[in-house]
C-alpha cells in the first residue's frame, strides 16, 4: 500500500467473534462473527484461522477479537500468515479477551505480528481460565520487513487462572528507551504461555504439577515455571525461524501433564 492510500484510508473499528459450545459431546462453533479486517474461516470441526481481508492494522486502527470457550469444548485458533502492523494517523491496537471455561481447552497460534517503520502499535490479551481449563498461547512479533528496523510496540498480557492472577506481563519495542536495543540485538521476541488444568488449591508462589520446578535456560530461551497452574517459555532470536525454533526447544523442556 502506498503512502498516499494509507493517508488516505479511514481508521478503522472491528470487533470479530468467536463463541463454542457443548452439543450432544461435541464441541459446536456456535458464533463466528468477522469483521473486516478480522475476517474468520472455519478450517476444521475445532480449527478457526484469521484471514485479513483489508491491509492492517495502520495506525489509528482498533481491532479487537472475543473469544468464548464454553465447559468441556475445545477451540483452535490459528491465522493464514503474518500480520503486518503499518504507520498511519495515530497509534493502532490489537485486543484478544479470551475466556476459557471449565475442562475446556484454547490453542491460540497465530503467525508472527510484523512491526513496520513508523508504526506505533499496542497489542493486548486478556485471558481468564476456570477451573481445569487449558490453554497454550503463542505470540510472536518482529521488528521491521527486510532492510528496516521496525516501529514502536507495547505488548501487554494479563491472565487469570482461577480467579487468581497467572501472568502480568508487559514489554516495550520501539525507538528512543524503548529501542530494539533492549533485545541484545535480536529482531524477534516471543512467548508461548502453556497451563495444565487450574486447581485453585496451589498455594501462593507454589509451582504447580507439570510445570518446571527449577526452569531451564539455554541460548536466546529461557523456561519459567509461574506461581500457577503454568509456565511461560520466552526467547530472543535473529529472525523468526530462529525463533519459532528456540520456543520449541523451551517447550519440550515442560514435562507433559
Amino acid at each position: 500500500m502506498s503512502l498516499a492510500a494509507v493517508a488516505a484510508r479511514r481508521a478503522m473499528r472491528a470487533r470479530a467473534e468467536i463463541a463454542t459450545t457443548l452439543s450432544a459431546g461435541r464441541t459446536a462453533l456456535t458464533v463466528l462473527r468477522s469483521s473486516p479486517p478480522l475476517t474468520l474461516r472455519q478450517t476444521g470441526p475445532v480449527t478457526v484461522h484469521l484471514v485479513s481481508t483489508a491491509a492492517g492494522p495502520l495506525g489509528g486502527d482498533e481491532l479487537e477479537l472475543d473469544l468464548r470457550v464454553a465447559p468441556g469444548t475445545t477451540l483452535e485458533v490459528g491465522s493464514i500468515a503474518s500480520t503486518l502492523v503499518l504507520p498511519g494517523e495515530g497509534p493502532s491496537s490489537m485486543t484478544v479477551t479470551a475466556h476459557v471455561g471449565a475442562g475446556a481447552s484454547l490453542r491460540f497460534a497465530p503467525e508472527p505480528t510484523v512491526l513496520a517503520d513508523g508504526c506505533d502499535h499496542r497489542m493486548a490479551v486478556r485471558l481468564s481460565l476456570d477451573g481445569d481449563a487449558r490453554v497454550w498461547w503463542r505470540e510472536e512479533v518482529v521488528m521491521g520487513r527486510y532492510g528496516e528496523a521496525g516501529g514502536r510496540c507495547v505488548t501487554r498480557f494479563d491472565a487469570t487462572a482461577g480467579g487468581r492472577p497467572l501472568l502480568r506481563q508487559e514489554l516495550e519495542l520501539g525507538t528512543g528507551p524503548c529501542s530494539p536495543a533492549v533485545l541484545g540485538g535480536a529482531r524477534c521476541v516471543g512467548s508461548v504461555l502453556t497451563t495444565r488444568p487450574c486447581d485453585t488449591a496451589v498455594a501462593d508462589g507454589a509451582v504447580a504439577d507439570g510445570a518446571v520446578a527449577d526452569g531451564a535456560v539455554a541460548d536466546g530461551v529461557v523456561v519459567m515455571p509461574l506461581a500457577g497452574p503454568g509456565t511461560l517459555v520466552q526467547a530472543l532470536a535473529a529472525d523468526a525461524v530462529e525463533l519459532r525454533e528456540r520456543l520449541d526447544w523451551g517447550l519440550a523442556q515442560v514435562p507433559p501433564s
